[in-house]
């Protein structure tokens, strides 16, 4: 009995030997490498993965207004006969429901003028607004600055300036330190 087991476990290790070998997964007895390696060089086609970015998205279209119960095949029904779709994404927020917007993007360039023509039509009772995508430039992040607050007042922004005195608080300053306790009315 123990030389039918010794039996099936060495089969089995060479099987399993055997199939990593098959997929390349065996480790061979290489010499050790140093943690200070140089590193491989960096990809040169990375400047080639923007121009590809801008390929794409000049075959691309940006729908907007879409229907949150409209499907990605029913966009691509939609869009169909401008040309050959090749994917339509719906962008959907953090819990998965779509935002009410999608990119669909062609195999073609020519299939974009066509689709532009759709803009204004209707897919599930709302009108969708069709453009083309623009492509995104990396570090072009739009400044906001902050929002208008009607019940604060207006303090300029000035520099510090050591010596200078400070601006004192609108509203009431307190003349006293009051206790931490806590006092609901």
């Amino acid at each position: 009995m123990d030389d039918f087991l010794v039996l099936v476990t060495q089969t089995s290790k060479q099987l399993i030997h055997e199939l990593r070998k098959m997929t390349g997964e065996v480790r061979c007895f290489e010499p050790r490498r140093s943690l200070w390696a140089i590193p491989p060089p960096k990809n040169p086609t990375a400047s080639a993965t923007q121009a590809e970015k801008e390929e794409v998205d000049s075959r691309s279209i940006y729908v907007g207004n879409v229907d949150y119960a409209c499907l990605p095949g029913e966009v691509k029904l939609h869009f169909q006969a401008c040309g050959t779709v090749n994917r339509v994404t719906i962008l959907t927020d953090k819990l998965g429901q779509p935002k009410g917007f999608a990119y669909v993007e062609f195999f073609e360039r020519e299939a974009v003028q066509n689709a532009l023509l759709l803009n204004e039509s209707e897919l599930h009772g709302r009108k969708l607004k069709v453009s083309a995508k623009r492509t995104n430039v990396p570090g072009m992040k739009q400044f906001r600055g902050r929002r208008f607050n009607p019940y604060a007042g207006f303090r300029p922004r000035r520099a510090f300036v050591p010596g200078a005195p400070a601006i004192p608080p609108f509203g009431r300053v307190p003349r006293f330190r009051r206790s931490i306790r806590y006092r609901p009315y």
